[in-house]
Parts: C-alpha cells; structure tokens; sequence
C-alpha cells in the first residue's frame, strides 16, 4: 500500500492528528509571517530612513500578494501535485526571510515581503486542498474547521512575540524567527507528506484551463465562494473600524482593544470547534446556512446595543461580535468545504479562487468601514455594515448555492 493510500485509510479510521498539525503549522505561516511584523513598523521609518505610508507598503502589499498567488498556486497543485508545490512554497518563503536579513533599504524590504506573501500563501491553499483530496465533503468541513484555527492564534500570538524580538534584538530577529520557523516546516512536511492529489484524472494544462471555466461557470460554486467570502465580510468589517471606534470614540488605550479582541477570537474557535463535532451530523449546508444566521442576529444585536446603551463602552460591541465571530467559524469551514467539492479533480483550483475572493473582498470591506467610520461619530454606520455583510453573505447561498 503507498503513502497515499495509507493516509486514506487512516483519515476513513479515525482522524489523523499528525497530518492536521502539519497542515496548521503550514497554515499558520501566512498570518504569523504579516502580523509579526506589525510592531515592528514605526521603528523602520527611522531606521530604513523612510516615511510611514511607504513601511506600510510592507503590509499592503503583503496581503495582495498573499491573496493573487492564491490563484496561482492552486492550478500547480493540480498539475504538479499537492507536495511539490507546498515543499516549492515554503521554500520561497524560508529564502525570502533570509534575504530580509540582509535588506538595508525599504524598497529591498518590501520585495522580500512581497516574495515571502508568495511563499506563505501556499499552506492556505494547500490544507484545504489535501483535506478535500482525502475526505468526503461533511467530513472536510469537520477537518478544515479545526485547521482554521491556526488562523486565528497565529494573529492573537505573533504581533506579541514579533514585539519582544523588535523591542530585546531588532527587527531583523523577526526574519530570523519566521525563517526558523519556515524551515521546520518545510523539513517536516518534507519528511511526513505524501502526494495527496486525486488519481484517474488528467492534469495537462488544458484540462486545467477546461476545469477552470467550470468552476466559474458553476451557480453552486460561484454561490459558495460568495456566501464565504461575505461571510466573512463582518470580521474584516470590524478588523477596519473596532480600533478607531474603541481607542478614539471610546477614549480606550489600544492595549485594552487587544483584551477584548481575544474575545472575538475565541468566539470564532468556539464555531469551528462546533463545526468539527456537528459537520458530518448535519450537513455542510444546514451549518452554512445556521452560521449566517447567527452572523445575522449578532449584527442586529449591535444595532439595537448602540441604540439603546451608547455610552456603554467596549462591551456592547464585543459581545455582539463575539457572536458573529462564532457564526463566521460555524459557517466558513463548511463552506469552503462545499466549494473545493464541486468538482474534487480541481480542488487546487477551487482553493485558490476561494481564498483569493475572501481575502480579496475583506481587504475591500476593511478599507471601506476604516474610511467611513473616520467620519462620523457614532458606531451605527459600522453596525448597518455588518447586517449588510450578512444579509449579503445570505442572499448568495440562498440565491446561488441552494438553486
């Protein structure tokens, strides 16, 4: 029996842990790699004698390279193969950090992230794709909630250990530690992972480009896609305005925003913990569909909250967007497992289009609450704008993904 089928037989067993850690370790580098570097960024414009727009061209640019390549690395993994383009990625990533050792300007600086986005998009892709290659669709949704974790404690933990390595070494520790890290990655999915991509399928560049046109002329996937993207639309909603409202409405020191941004975070791990105990029980669609819904009631809730306690401080944003954080876990998962099935032959494919589209259409809805919320005086505008998400988010599973 080779490795593929054996991990196969194992996954039909029970659920196999070794892979899932490898597959969160890989996923984790994406949002460890940008978010380490955020305390570390006032600093530069000294250092690398420069001014601030331009050092945050290290994250801008970051996040639109980590999206586009997403697009990129999923058709390889059809043609190539699942582990040639995760060992190939990790590998651009573990380069590009050792290079930004050596960057003495911001323009070489800003190269290295763009070249590191490239490298670290590829364990984002890639787990959703090797976990549909190897489960049913109720069951991926199960395995790929619990791998979206890494999504969510990597933000909360590395901005803290990027600002001990900046404040006791320098920056450059930074790069240091996200090559370390890498590297580990690298040789234990090197040592551990087997080819996962389907077999009985041809992968020649047509059939990818056929396969493509599918996907984007499939009302099921296109609804997925959507419903996922707008899903997660309330969090990045917040992720643009809660620190302004907080810290400047609210008159709240930055460190207390980052308090009770960890509720959020542990209300999104409470909904793709729920979703690995209930996905193969009730289905991908009825959680997608429970998911917005509480998304929904949770947008309402702050509505009413600023309506009727305006002056009530943090909390009567929090608590709501705790629970939309929680529908969000309920619902992401499931969907992004609904859509990488549709046609399973192209689950590379599928991947990168659905994380392009949500990162893509997050990065739209942050910028947009952080313009619109700079000009008002109340948090209302950001309310209506996550019930907008939502309902939104509703209508493409409803009028799409259902038909």
């Amino acid at each position: 029996m080779d490795a593929r089928a054996s991990l196969k037989e194992k996954a039909k067993q029970g659920t196999p842990w070794r892979l899932l850690a490898l597959l969160m370790a890989m996923t984790a580098i994406g949002p460890a790699t940008l978010n380490m570097m955020v305390p570390a960024l006032p600093g530069l414009t000294t250092t690398l004698r420069t001014d601030a727009g331009t050092v945050q061209l290290t994250l801008s640019l970051f996040l639109l390279s980590l999206a586009s390549a997403q697009l990129l690395l999923g058709p390889l993994s059809d043609r190539f193969g699942r582990r040639p383009v995760v060992l190939g990625g990790i590998a651009i990533t573990v380069l590009a950090s050792l290079a930004g050792l050596a960057a003495t300007s911001i323009h070489a600086l800003i190269a290295v992230r763009i070249l590191q986005a490239i490298g670290a998009a590829t364990g984002i892709v890639m787990s959703r794709a090797i976990i549909r290659d190897l489960f049913d669709r109720n069951r991926a949704a199960a395995m790929i909630g619990l791998v979206t974790t890494a999504m969510v404690i990597a933000p909360m933990v590395s901005p803290m250990i990027g600002g001990i390595l900046d404040t006791t070494f320098g920056w450059q520790a930074i790069f240091l530690f996200i090559t370390c890290f890498s590297a580990i990655v690298w040789v234990w999915a090197a040592a551990t992972l087997p080819e996962t991509r389907p077999e009985g399928f041809e992968h020649t560049p047509g059939v990818l480009a056929h396969d493509t046109r599918i996907l984007l002329g499939n009302t099921k996937f296109l609804g997925y896609v959507l419903a996922a993207a707008l899903g997660s639309g309330p969090f990045f909603t917040f992720l643009g305005a809660g620190p302004y409202i907080v810290v400047t409405m609210m008159g709240r020191a930055s460190v207390e925003f980052g308090f009770w941004f960890a509720l959020t975070s542990l209300g999104y791990m409470g909904g793709n913990f729920t979703v690995s105990r209930l996905s193969q029980r009730f289905g991908v669609d009825a959680l997608i569909l429970a998911g917005i819904g509480i998304e929904f009631a949770g947008a309402i809730l702050t509505i009413v909250l600023i309506a009727i306690a305006p002056d009530g401080g943090p909390i009567i944003i929090f608590v709501p967007q705790a629970i939309i954080a929680f529908g969000n876990g309920l619902m992401l998962p499931n969907a992004i497992a609904a859509a990488v099935s549709i046609r399973p032959q192209a689950a590379g494919t599928a991947s990168g289009i659905t994380g392009f589209t949500q990162m893509a259409i997050g990065a739209a809805a942050t910028q947009a609450a952080s313009i619109m919320i700079s000009h008002v005086a109340t948090p209302m505008p950001m309310a209506w704008m996550l019930l907008a998400m939502a309902v939104a988010s509703g209508l493409a599973f409803a009028l799409l993904a259902r038909r």
